[in-house]
């Protein structure tokens, strides 16, 4: 039985796809684990835009966090789960799909 090579463009998720999710994904990807103001700063957004993008990654699957106490101050550690990496991965091969070599 033949079975057809997958359509790379199965991968595109519209919930990565928004420019902040994106970079947000592609921080944690490259950085496994980063803290909350780090991310903050690389994107250049304010906290509370930061926070709704992270809190629907977080609703997807994709983004979890980990709270701990640093320089006696409670800190927010994000970092991409497994289902989150594999959507990224899928969803930057829908991409380059799309754009071709």
């Amino acid at each position: 039985m033949n079975s057809a090579p997958a359509d790379p463009m199965d991968g595109f998720d519209a919930t990565i796809h928004a420019p902040n999710r994106l970079r947000i994904c592609a921080l944690l990807d490259t950085a496994g684990e980063a803290e909350f103001g780090l991310v903050q700063r690389q994107l250049d957004v304010s906290a509370s835009v930061l926070s709704k993008h992270v809190t629907v990654l977080m609703e997807a699957g994709y983004v979890e966090q980990r709270k701990a106490v640093r320089d006696t101050r409670q800190r927010v550690w994000l970092r991409l789960t497994r289902d989150g990496r594999e959507a990224y991965r899928a969803h930057l091969a829908a991409l380059r799909a799309i754009v071709g070599p």
